[in-house]
This record gives C-alpha cells, sequence and structure tokens, in this order.
C-alpha cells in the first residue's frame, strides 16, 4: 500500500498537538475520502436458509459506496440468489460490481451473476454499489423471503429495545432494565449481551446478572426475539463498574493519579506504529488512560475519523497484540479491535476517543447551537454496538472555543460549557467526559475567553496543552523552549507557560484535581543558530522527518543530545540546530511539581515519539508515585 507522509502542523500559545494530516492512497475501493462517515451494518429482513445484510462502507457527501453480503445459513447449498429492497426518493444505485443491478421506480432488484450464485451452507458472497442520496434501504426480502434469516415471508424484525439502566451494583452483581422493543407480530423475548456474548435469554424486560468480579467494567447490550425467532438490532449499551476491587482503578500504575497518553490513528501508516507496541513498549503497564485521536466534527455531529485505521484494517498475527491474525469476515478488526485485545490483558486502562483537534475544530461552533444534537451524535458512534465495549467514555479537543486556532470561533464565552453539560446528560456518570484545552496564561489570553470553570463541572478533567508555546513558526526566533514549566528572565511572551496556565485556570475555578499536565514526546527546533543558550537568532526550522521544525524525543535522544536546561525543559545545540524537548529528567521535575500543585495527574502527545521502551513513559509514571 502507498501511504503518505503524516505531517505535523505548528501551534501557538501552548494550544495543541501535532496535526493529523493524513492521506491513503491506493488502499482499494474500501478506503475512501478522509472525511468519509462509515454507516452502520445493518441486518435487513431475513430468508429461510440465507440472510442479506447491507452496509454502507463509504460516505463522502455526494455519494456512497454500498455493499450487499448473502450469507447461506442453512445446510444445503443455494443455487442463485436475488435480493429486492427499496431506496427512498432521490436515492439511488449508480455503479455496481458483482451483481447484476436493475430498478422499477424505487423498488431495487440484485441477481447473481453467473459465476457467484452457488453458495455453499456457512459461505458468504458479498456485492458493491456506488450510489447517490442519504437514505437507507427498506423492505428486504432474499429470495423472496425475509433478509434476516426468518422462516415469514415478510415479518419484520423486531425494533431495538431501549438501552438498559443499571441499579442494585454489587461487588458481584447488577440489575439491567429496559424498554418493550416493537414487532409487527410480538415480542418472544430477549437476549441480554454482556462484553457482546449473550449471557441470558428472558422473557421480562430486567434481568440481574451475578457471579460478576468486582471493581470490574462491564458493557451490557439487549436484543429482541419476535414470535418467528427473529433478532432485532441490539440497543445502545451501559457500561457497568461493579464495587469493590481496590478502589476506582483496579490494577492501575497510578494510584489515583491519571496517566494519559494519545494513540493516533494515522501513526498505523508511515510511523508504522500500533496497538502492540503499547504492549512490547511496557508502557500498556504504566498509564492509566488512552485517547485514541481523532474522530471529526462535521455537520454538528461527530463522525468517523479515518474508518481503514480506526475498524477495517487487517491485522496480521506478528502485529496484533494478542498474536491471532484478523480473518477477512471479523465484525471487527483495526485500532478499536487492537484496543479491545489490548484491555483484555492490561483491564486497568481505559480508553476515550476523542474529536476535534487542531485540524478538525472547525466543526465545533456548529456543535454549539445545538448541544444536545452534537451529544447525542457522539452517543451514537462511541455507543456503536460493533465498538461500544472499546470506549469509557469521550474527549472533546476543541482548539479552541471562542477564539482562534487554525480557524477562528465566535460560539461565546458559554459555548463549551454548553457542549459539556450536553455530553455528560447524555452519556451519563459511568462514562468519563474530558476536554484538551488551551495553555494560554497572558492577560487577556484564550483562557480568559471561555468559561472553564463552567465546564469543568461537567467533566472528569481537562487536557491543558502545556506544550507548544514556541517554535520555529517564527522562523527567525528567539528559541525557546516549547514546553517552559515557568516562567524566565527573557521569555518571548509572559503567561506562555505551564505555572502560568495552571495557576490562571485554578484562579477561574477549576479544582486542581481536573487538570492535567501536559507533556509533549517531541521537540522544536530552529536552524541557523549559533547561541547555545535560549534566546537565539535562527534562519527558519531545523529538519526533521515528518515536517520542519519537529523531531520525536526517540530521534533526537541521540542526534541532538540535550545541552542544557531552561524553565524546567531541556534545550540542545548541536551544529547551527537547536532544539527543545523533555528528557526522563525534566518530566520527573515537572512530575513532582504537579504532584505539589495537587494536580490529577499527567498525559502526553503522544506515544510514537518515545523510545522502544516506553522511557518517557515510564518516567510520568514513575514521577506520580
Amino acid at each position: 500500500m502507498s501511504t503518505e507522509t503524516p505531517r505535523r502542523t505548528r501551534f501557538r500559545f501552548g494550544a495543541g498537538k501535532a496535526t493529523r494530516s493524513r492521506a491513503v492512497a491506493g488502499l482499494t475501493a474500501l478506503l475512501l475520502p478522509l472525511a468519509a462517515m462509515v454507516g452502520m451494518a445493518s441486518p435487513a429482513e431475513a430468508a429461510t436458509s440465507a440472510t442479506a445484510t447491507y452496509l454502507k462502507k463509504s460516505d463522502w457527501g455526494t455519494g456512497f459506496e454500498g455493499q450487499w453480503t448473502v450469507k447461506n445459513t442453512g445446510t444445503t447449498s443455494l443455487s442463485s440468489w436475488t435480493i429486492e429492497w427499496d431506496f427512498p426518493a432521490g436515492t439511488a444505485v449508480g455503479s455496481a460490481w458483482d451483481a447484476s443491478v436493475t430498478s422499477s421506480g424505487t423498488h431495487w432488484t440484485a441477481k447473481n451473476l453467473g459465476w457467484n450464485g452457488t453458495v455453499a451452507p456457512g459461505a458468504s458472497v458479498s456485492f458493491g454499489f456506488n450510489g447517490t442520496g442519504s437514505g437507507a434501504p427498506s423492505g428486504c426480502k432474499l429470495n423472496g423471503a425475509s433478509c434476516d434469516g426468518g422462516s415469514v415471508p415478510g415479518d419484520n424484525a423486531p425494533s431495538a429495545p431501549g438501552t438498559p439502566t443499571a441499579s442494585a451494583i454489587t461487588d458481584t452483581s447488577a440489575k439491567l432494565s429496559w424498554t418493550a422493543a416493537t414487532d409487527d407480530h410480538g415480542i418472544k423475548n430477549y437476549d441480554v449481551l454482556r462484553d457482546g456474548a449473550v449471557v441470558a435469554t428472558v422473557t421480562g424486560l430486567t434481568y440481574t446478572n451475578t457471579g460478576l468480579t468486582a471493581g470490574t467494567d462491564y458493557s451490557y447490550t439487549v436484543q429482541a426475539r419476535d414470535t418467528a425467532d427473529q433478532t432485532g438490532p441490539v440497543s445502545g449499551a451501559v457500561k457497568v463498574h461493579t464495587t469493590g476491587g481496590g478502589g476506582t482503578d483496579p490494577g492501575g500504575p497510578g494510584g489515583d493519579k491519571v496517566n494519559l497518553g494519545y494513540f493516533t490513528d494515522w501513526g498505523v501508516y508511515g510511523r508504522n506504529y500500533h496497538v502492540k507496541n503499547l504492549d512490547t513498549s511496557g508502557s500498556a503497564a504504566k498509564i492509566t488512560h488512552i485517547n485514541y485521536a481523532f474522530g471529526n466534527v462535521q455537520g454538528g455531529k461527530c463522525t468517523i475519523g479515518d474508518s481503514y485505521a480506526d475498524y477495517d484494517m487487517a491485522y496480521t498475527a506478528d502485529k496484533s497484540v494478542d498474536g491471532v491474525a484478523d480473518t477477512w469476515d471479523q465484525p471487527l478488526r483495526g485500532s478499536f479491535n487492537q484496543l479491545r485485545k489490548l484491555k483484555a490483558k492490561y483491564p486497568h486502562i481505559k480508553v476515550l476517543w476523542s474529536f476535534g483537534g487542531w485540524t478538525w475544530s472547525g466543526g465545533f461552533g456548529q456543535a454549539a447551537q445545538n448541544p444536545a444534537a452534537f451529544a447525542q451524535s457522539c452517543y451514537d458512534l462511541v455507543e456503536d454496538p460493533r465498538w461500544a465495549d472499546v470506549f469509557d467514555g469521550i474527549d472533546i479537543d476543541w482548539e479552541y472555543p471562542n477564539a482562534c486556532g487554525l480557524t477562528c470561533d465566535t460560539s461565546g464565552p458559554a459555548a463549551l460549557k454548553n457542549i459539556t453539560s450536553a455530553l455528560r446528560a447524555k452519556f451519563g456518570s459511568n462514562n468519563l467526559v474530558t476536554a484538551a484545552i488551551t495553555a494560554d496564561g497572558s492577560a487577556g489570553g484564550k483562557i480568559d475567553l471561555a468559561d472553564y470553570a463552567g465546564a469543568a463541572q461537567s467533566l472528569n478533567w481537562y487536557n491543558v496543552m502545556t506544550y507548544d508555546f514556541f517554535g520555529a513558526w517564527e522562523a527567525k526566533g528567539p528559541t525557546a523552549p516549547h514546553s517552559p514549566l515557568t516562567s524566565y528572565s527573557g521569555i518571548p511572551q509572559a503567561g506562555f507557560n505551564s505555572a502560568d496556565a495552571i495557576a490562571k485556570l485554578k484562579a477561574q475555578g477549576v479544582p486542581a484535581s481536573k487538570l492535567l499536565l501536559g507533556i509533549g514526546f517531541y521537540g522544536r527546533g530552529w536552524t541557523g543558530v549559533t547561541q547555545d543558550a535560549p534566546g537565539g537568532t535562527a534562519t527558519g526550522a531545523a529538519p526533521g522527518t515528518y515536517e520542519a521544525g519537529i523531531e520525536d524525543y526517540k530521534v533526537l535522544k541521540t542526534s541532538c543530545p540535550a545541552t542544557g536546561t531552561i524553565a524546567g525543559t531541556a534545550y540542545a545545540h548541536c551544529g547551527t540546530n537547536w532544539w527543545s524537548y523533555d528528557t526522563p529528567a525534566t518530566i520527573g521535575s515537572k512530575m513532582t511539581w504537579a504532584r505539589n500543585q495537587g494536580l490529577g495527574g499527567a498525559f502526553f502527545w503522544e506515544f510514537s515519539g518515545d523510545t522502544s521502551n516506553g522511557e518517557l513513559v515510564g518516567a510520568i509514571s514513575n514521577g506520580l508515585k
């Protein structure tokens, strides 16, 4: 596969993280434009010995790619197949492959070709098409019967039950309750699924699951069966954390302190950095949380960032966390499935899905116009039954509310508070809701432009982006540490340091325990520098592997070793290049400062900048103890 090298774009005012610019060329028709929003794989209705399911593989705004899959669930071979369905007006099939597709008005019919009509028991065959419009198929029939495997032609599958609620949670049990599903011929019973597997089938609307493990996270969904034994879609998921087990973070390495790292979806391409690297580096045993970056924000909604990397990329055994290769037909692949495997191996780790970032923050302004609708869209995506068990909450990376980043926002000081309040109301108390925010502590700066104290009431914590204060976007300098802990004589801008940012947030009313100190696992640098100490002039950005002016710590530690320390951050002068970055020693000092300030812990951007043995992650972990 051909890939384009990921790039990092500079940030101002302690503002953000390296940008997520990655486009992957030639990934086959499965990978479509960057902003693709992938539809839900939804069962249609049934045939006696076969099923047909529809998947909207990609959506690029003006069109989409759809796929139907026929699976033989019987004991004898199918000799041919015909799928019929209806699209609403305005939605139509364009070009198709691996089937002959015709229409009569809004009714569509697809027949097998000469070479793919025979389907052996247990086997599947698919065909695809490019379409226009935004509608979903309905009234599906496979060989004249309904497509979901039921025995009664025309008998629709039941609807999804209501998302269950949990009560009476103890060390070893939890009671689940849900609202009824509907069906045209009546509901027979309900399957209760725990972490995706059926644990009980009941006729009522409640179930108490016993025999659980204390201090453990579980995810529950419910699925209805009708009188023909057809199953409908699963409900939304509810997370349950049993009591006991030694605290709120059982098995975690940081006690009550958070040690969170960002994992980037584009890192699996040019960087060749995968979830397994968190295990082999030893980092997984030392962290408490992972922010998966990024989901997009479009049209006032949370949307998929990179469907191929997120849940479609097939992993070979050597790159898989558990050494087991993905199969072509498994329901979830990609980094989401690898994160599921990592959590199974390290049960203390919590994973949040982060939305926005420098490149994709432009959509938050529209989201702020209808926070409830935005929250609903985020919940529906994060709690998608295909990966609901992977995620323990959501992170909002808005750069920046009521201020300027890549674009300028004018939503007003209350916008962030309104959005975080809606997210908390929708995600509930069992999910984490967090936000990455500016560290601009200057007078009249970004912290002063939004109600961060008000928004904090709905959040578990803030990731305060205390890095990228200075960099080679000022091509001639002066050289300065990009992540100064404190101010110093000659600092180019007052208020551009961690201590001032934290102090201003505390003064606004944000509890110290809800503030995490940010660490960059990279350096920023200039070239054409003759002066060893900070404050020197330059001619431009120093060369970097992925982008000029920025380089990973794992490279800098040997290519340009530190020659001094300023304001709690290391700097290095080698040849005519000047870099600033954090080392295990400076991280140790910063963690001591964070503990003394009563902060909730630390976070870092991002895993792939560390050494293969995770020495920076280890320094944070050791420093927080």
